[in-house]
């Protein structure tokens, strides 16, 4: 029987991959900012009070608001100066110095469930910082990868809640197919593996290969 929905993979690096949900769902991540111009019919979608009838539904110019990632990069133009965006506190400079001290010790879902893919695309907006931003999430992946393998392959059949729940959703992956070769790994000592066939691909060839001699 087919899938209904086959899983897509999140985007590398700036780009967003519109047909995975992890994306969708990430974009929906909140960034702080700024409006430098006035924002006409957007009070409502960003919640603004006041918005409604007989009100404005424009955001003035020079307010502050927490805008989704999707609608900051539409917005943003460093040429017409519509929007200006600042760093989530996890990527700057203080929380920066953290990660390369020992990023092992911080609860990264907490602080932003996409972690690197939020942080990725911030590399989309005019920053000085970017280089810097750029090279964390790099340490900070390289740094946590080692330990949550580790952990994925010496936990066979325990508890691994406590684990998971320090880890963003890209960790998350990591760990959960670290733990399937795992688990597949144990099956296949314990002679419990599923038989191996050939392919439907290579079946049909060969129907077809017997077809033609025989005509």
């Amino acid at each position: 029987m087919s899938e209904a929905y086959f899983p897509v993979g999140p985007g590398l690096g700036p780009e967003e991959n519109f047909l995975s949900l992890e994306d969708i769902l990430m974009s929906q991540e909140k960034l702080p900012g700024r409006a430098e111009a006035a924002l006409p019919r957007l009070a409502a979608v960003l919640g603004k009070a006041g918005a409604g009838a007989g009100q404005s539904d424009s955001i003035p110019e020079g307010s502050k608001v927490e805008i989704p990632l999707w609608l900051a990069k539409g917005l943003y133009d460093n040429k017409r100066r519509i929007l200006s965006v600042e760093l989530p506190k996890i990527y700057k400079e203080g929380w920066r110095t953290v990660f390369s001290a020992d990023a092992n010790v911080v609860d990264l879902h907490k602080m932003g469930p996409y972690y690197y893919g939020f942080g990725s695309q911030l590399l989309n907006f005019d920053n000085p910082e970017n280089p810097e931003i750029a090279q964390t999430i790099l340490q900070t992946f390289i740094g946590r990868f080692r330990r949550i393998m580790d952990d994925s392959q010496n936990a066979y059949n325990e508890d691994t809640s406590a684990v998971v729940a320090r880890l963003d959703e890209l960790e998350r992956a990591l760990f959960r197919a670290g733990q399937k070769g795992l688990n597949d790994f144990q099956c296949w000592e314990k002679g419990q593996a599923s038989q191996i066939t050939a392919s439907s691909l290579v079946q049909n060839y060969r129907k077809r290969k017997f077809t033609d001699m025989d005509g």
